[in-house]
């Protein structure tokens, strides 16, 4: 494991500079949910695909606060494009890590403090209505985030829109 999470991020900092200068294009994003079963997880996408990925789901959105398209599995890593267009509720992933890469737009990150309001929403994470007493940063195309499990983190406001790649890393 040690070795695995030293990797994924070498690799990601190779990687994701060109996802942040693709161009939007109107090629289609791969259709997943047609992979059968005993085919190995998709491992590659293109800069390209991410972006469709981000534009259809900036399509269909509507009021939602974001909308998340699956990305790449491996498990027990999994990886997804977020399309945001406004802020969202604050969550907590008490076995995860989550990496953040800004492919597109802006954001502020809150990170840190006391969850306001906290529920459970599944076995290993919770959500709630703020954050008292995080650190707020303005997040940007090209940036990245690491955000240690058990630590409350909210994209509270968005400027426009904001595309993110993460990937969730499972933690011991």
């Amino acid at each position: 494991m040690r070795i695995i999470i030293p990797a994924l991020l070498a690799s990601a900092i190779l990687v994701m500079p060109a996802l942040a200068q693709a161009p939007a294009t109107s090629a289609a994003p791969p259709s997943f949910a047609s992979v059968p079963t005993d085919t190995p997880p998709v491992t590659f996408v293109t800069a390209a695909e991410v972006m469709a990925m981000a534009a259809k789901s900036k399509a269909v959105r509507k009021d939602e606060p974001q909308l998340n398209t699956s990305l790449l599995v491996l498990p027990p890593y999994r990886s997804q494009v977020e399309y945001r267009g406004s802020a969202g509720p604050p969550a907590v992933h008490e076995t995860e890590a989550e990496m953040m890469f800004v492919a597109d737009g802006g954001a502020t990150l809150v990170t840190g403090g006391k969850m306001i309001g906290e529920k459970r929403t599944n076995a290993t994470n919770l959500t709630g209505t703020g954050i008292e007493g995080g650190q707020s940063r303005h997040f940007a195309k090209g940036d990245w985030a690491i955000i240690p499990q058990g630590v409350p983190h909210q994209i509270a406001a968005v400027d426009g829109s904001v595309t993110l790649v993460t990937l969730h890393v499972p933690r011991t």
